[in-house]
């Protein structure tokens, strides 16, 4: 069954659009910590849903096996992550964000705030009104999405 795309009072078609055009400057924008993509995106996640397994990380990041294994290794090491055994299977390995993990992330995101400010102040106040009364539905999507 193909998923719905044409409501009433919204395109979804323009919302994907906006969405990826705001995303793309969203990823780019200059940040204190020079990080791959990939290794952003395992430590958001990890900052979301720490401990994960391996598999599980496979799975939201749409990398391969050797791939996040490579990347948790290295991450590992600069202390960003952690690995520890599953307390209630120790053949398993949980990976953990570490309080250095979590302060990359909170930097950039301070980081992006302020940038992002910045654009703000080049909308009317009707605009930003606009926004500010979507982000209910926008973190409710999001928390669809992550489920």
């Amino acid at each position: 069954m193909e998923p719905k795309t044409n409501f009433t009072e919204l395109n979804v078609s323009d919302f994907a659009i906006a969405i990826e055009n705001l995303t793309r400057i969203f990823i780019r924008l200059p940040s204190i910590e020079k990080l791959s993509f990939t290794t952003l995106s395992v430590l958001h996640t990890l900052s979301l849903k720490s401990p994960l397994r391996l598999n599980e990380l496979i799975a939201t990041e749409q990398v391969t096996q050797s791939a996040i294994t490579q990347l948790v290794t290295r991450l590992e090491r600069d202390g960003l992550v952690e690995r520890r055994s599953d307390p209630s299977d120790g053949r398993v390995v949980l990976v953990h964000i570490t309080s250095l993990g979590v302060k990359v992330i909170e930097s950039r995101r301070s980081d992006r705030i302020i940038q992002i400010a910045k654009f703000i102040e080049g909308l009317s106040p009707e605009e930003r009104h606009s926004i500010a009364s979507a982000l209910p539905a926008l973190t409710r999507l999001a928390e669809i999405g992550n489920a």
